[in-house]
């Protein structure tokens, strides 16, 4: 006959593993620990423990009672916290830091917040990424001064309205020079909203958004924003530099885009119409055209499947430009891009034509051209967190082109390394030659730049 005190024992601790099982979702013996329990083999297990147990001693019954006390104690815990977690509110998933559009005409988006498995998203979705930089810079061109610069702040917005309509939004804070000069003395820092963009997304082919935009004339201007992190390189090409003149870098308007498949090659468009430049060339009409016509571009590009990280594209764009009353031209820009965006290479090349022509016909038409080639390589060792690059860039003015009597004739090279200290922050130890016009003499700089993201 089988003692009854120890099988009811045995039969407690075979209940309480059964309800470990049920509340953890598994259990094992030390030396199954990937091994799920299975009724049957339990029960048995059990009657052959019981068995073992005819022979056994006071003291192992005694622990027998303790282990079981134990299990018991752990199934209440188990379900008392899942009592908990299903009264707690969802928690907010952690934003993952943005990371260089992948495409010259897209602009980023926000995706709504799922609270839990199964659960709704929740409108409006809002997150926010940021950026800074700090730079140390040495010349030597007469009557420039050495010395630590801060660089752009930063902030991203990102929001999903509703399963389609999505808001990105762009902040920077940039340290003005004169800050404390003159009466009243300005602040220490420009604020200025660099993007404002509300998007209604119908599908992947059609896409349709109001707001203030980095112009897609070309492509570093859409692949790389603000925050200085996104790209490979210290500053940007001269050409489509912020507070530059030669190409429109904001745009305020209305803009189509898509993608298609078109086989293999997958098309991207842009069509836009807005506000031109304003009488300052290098500012957006923000406030307000300055006549009555309305700028427009499109853009056009292919990444094929076969030749991934390939993109070939171009631009166009049309304005009147109005310097004066009595100085006004029409302005046509073309552009055209070839873009292998790998890190092993990375080879970016573009070049645009800028043409001024005089609505009255007294001044010749003026044709201004820009570019650059830009290349880097990430090297296969130490982690590949070391990339080396190199960039000339050239800019031509015609004396006859008046709308850019300011924009200064540039032939360059920049040479650099970019270290990657972590997964979001950079050092880069950048040189630059540049000389504005034949026969003057060339001018040498030295940068030393941390960005991240935060």
């Amino acid at each position: 006959m089988l003692n009854e005190p120890k099988c009811r024992i045995v039969s407690a601790l075979g209940l309480a593993l059964g309800k470990l099982e049920s509340s953890e979702g598994k259990f094992a013996w030390p030396k199954q620990r990937n091994k799920r329990f299975k009724e049957p083999e339990m029960w048995s297990s059990s009657l052959l423990l019981c068995l073992l147990l005819q022979n056994g001693t006071t003291p192992l019954v005694q622990d027998l009672l303790a282990r079981i006390e134990a299990l018991e104690k752990r199934v209440a815990e188990l379900e008392q916290e899942k009592k908990t977690a299903a009264a707690a509110p969802a928690a907010e998933p952690v934003t993952p830091p943005q990371t260089p559009p992948a495409s010259a005409g897209g602009h980023q988006a926000g995706a709504a917040t799922i609270p839990q498995e199964g659960g709704l998203p929740e409108y409006p979705s809002l997150h926010m990424t940021g950026f800074t930089d700090l730079n140390f810079s040495a010349s030597d061109q007469r009557g420039t001064h050495s010395g630590f610069n801060e660089g752009q702040f930063t902030l991203h917005f990102v929001s999903a309205l509703s399963p389609k309509v999505n808001f990105f939004g762009e902040v920077s804070l940039t340290a003005r020079p004169d800050a404390g000069i003159g009466s009243p003395a300005p602040p220490g820092f420009n604020a200025e909203v660099e993007r404002s963009i509300v998007r209604f997304d119908q599908s992947d082919r059609f896409k349709v958004s109001f707001g203030r935009y980095h112009t897609p004339i070309n492509w570093w201007n859409t692949a790389y924003h603000h925050g200085q992190w996104l790209q490979t390189t210290v500053s940007r090409p001269e050409m489509i530099q912020f507070g530059g003149s030669f190409l429109p870098v904001h745009f305020v308007g209305a803009l189509v885009e898509g993608s298609v498949p078109a086989g293999s090659l997958n098309l991207n468009y842009n069509v836009g119409l807005g506000n031109g430049r304003s009488s300052a060339l290098s500012r957006a009409g923000d406030a307000g055209d300055v006549n009555n016509n309305r700028a427009w571009l499109a853009n056009l590009s292919v990444r094929p499947d076969k030749l991934y990280g390939l993109q070939i594209g171009g631009a166009v764009y049309h304005d009147r430009l109005n310097l004066t009353s009595v100085q006004n031209f029409k302005e046509w820009i073309t552009s055209g891009h070839i873009v292998w965006n790998r890190e092993n290479p990375e080879i970016i090349a573009e070049f645009s034509n800028v043409t001024h022509k005089d609505y009255s016909g007294i001044l010749a038409t003026a044709n201004s051209q820009a570019f650059y080639v830009q290349s880097a390589y990430r090297l296969p060792f130490n982690a590949r967190v070391w990339k080396p690059y190199y960039r000339f860039e050239y800019i031509h003015i015609p004396r006859s082109d008046v709308p850019f009597r300011n924009v200064p004739n540039l032939s360059g090279s920049v040479l650099g390394m970019r270290y990657d200290l972590s997964e979001f922050a950079a050092l880069k130890f950048e040189y630059r030659r540049q000389r504005r016009a034949p026969g003057e003499p060339s001018v040498n700089v030295g940068f030393i730049q941390t960005s991240f993201t935060f």
